[in-house]
């Protein structure tokens, strides 16, 4: 049984910061666009960006699947990062039906000009805290991450099924 499992008042109150931190990182994506315009969908595709740098080439679907979006979405935003030529596509080595999507050398320079954006974000935010504090905050961080996305549940499973399947596979 988890922590949060014997103290409710915890999981209230965790629940109720990722509430407040939801509606602050909300904010901010506001306050950096016109929430509906045509600045607030370039953003939205610029995002696409971080995990094809970090993972190398990948497929539109994959990339979806990914970030947890709708493939439409995706869709929509992928055109707009090629058609910016910010990424472009290659055909898939195994099978050249496919293509694989590739940041540019002018995407790489979008998500620099974002992380420094991020980054200039996070340090005023933090300027308060001590090294040991941003550490152990981070780390904390890392670890409710990954634990939540562990717990997603698949596609088309049933809800529920996530946690379920993650134990299956200790098991074996």
């Amino acid at each position: 049984m988890t922590d949060l499992a014997r103290h409710p008042d915890q999981r209230v109150a965790l629940g109720d910061e990722l509430g407040r931190l939801m509606r602050v990182m909300h904010a901010l994506k506001a306050l950096a666009t016109d929430e509906s315009g045509p600045d607030a969908r370039e953003r939205a595709a610029h995002v696409l960006l971080f995990p094809l740098t970090r993972l190398g080439p990948l497929r539109q679907g994959a990339l979806a699947e990914m970030v947890h979006a709708d493939p439409s979405t995706v869709s929509r935003h992928v055109t707009l990062l090629v058609d910016q030529g910010l990424v472009r596509r290659v055909a898939d080595e195994r099978d050249g039906r496919a293509s694989r999507l590739i940041v540019t050398p002018a995407g790489e320079a979008a998500l620099e000009r974002l992380r420094e954006e991020r980054n200039a974000h996070l340090a005023q935010a933090t300027a308060g805290w001590t090294p040991a504090e941003l550490d152990s905050f981070t780390t904390a961080l890392q670890r409710f991450v990954q634990d939540l996305t562990d717990h997603l549940p698949t596609p088309g499973a049933p809800a529920g099924s996530a946690g379920d399947d993650r134990e299956e596979k200790k098991d074996r």
